[in-house]
């Protein structure tokens, strides 16, 4: 299964629709979270992940959006009501068999409900060949990351909502994945790319 892979949309529809156009003909597409920003909703946004039946899941800002602190957040009258439920009952993790492969989308870690930074410098990044998976799939960063530990494939596609500066360019990114052979590519682009 060829997989598309996107993260930490943060509301940005144009830029996951330049994300999808980017990762050309897949068979599915993943999101691992932060579709939204925690205090406003895109109705575009989540309309496009419902449509393509997208495999999602939540970040710390739709945990921030739907907590009890923010009832005025999801109570705007221009917010689509099937869609503001649609991702209200994603849930926070999945965990997949794909053509026998276990894959398990996160949007943090794989070892914990916590929304800690792991870096591929961070101590904890280690932690990812404990996971019980063939592959495991997360954001939360905005940095991507393509590699293995141990021998568990780790992939991070960075954000496409919030790049990152890289030689006077903003940078989003998104990622491919090909479930049969573990082979994945990270796909940088700019809005402004034709």
């Amino acid at each position: 299964m060829r997989l598309g892979i996107v993260s930490d949309i943060h509301g940005n529809a144009i830029a996951l629709e330049r994300a999808i156009e980017k990762m050309g003909d897949i068979d599915r597409l993943a999101c691992l979270g932060d579709a939204i920003d925690q205090y406003r909703f895109s109705n575009e946004v989540v309309g496009l992940l419902k449509e393509r039946d997208a495999l999602t899941i939540w970040g710390n800002h739709e945990e921030m959006f739907f907590s009890p602190l923010h009832p005025r957040a999801r109570s705007a009258e221009w917010i689509e009501p099937n869609l503001l439920e649609w991702l209200r009952t994603r849930p926070r993790r999945l965990d997949l068999d794909i053509g026998g492969q276990h894959i398990l989308l996160t949007h943090a870690t794989g070892w914990s409900d916590s929304y800690d930074y792991v870096f591929p410098h961070s101590p904890d990044f280690a932690r990812f060949g404990e996971c019980d998976s063939d592959m495991v799939l997360y954001g939360h960063t905005h940095h991507p990351v393509q590699c293995r530990v141990q021998d568990i494939v780790v992939i991070n596609p960075g954000s496409v909502g919030h790049g990152r500066l890289v030689d006077d360019s903003i940078l989003l990114s998104c990622a491919l994945l090909d479930t049969d052979s573990g082979e994945a590519e990270i796909l940088d682009f700019c809005l402004a790319d034709g």
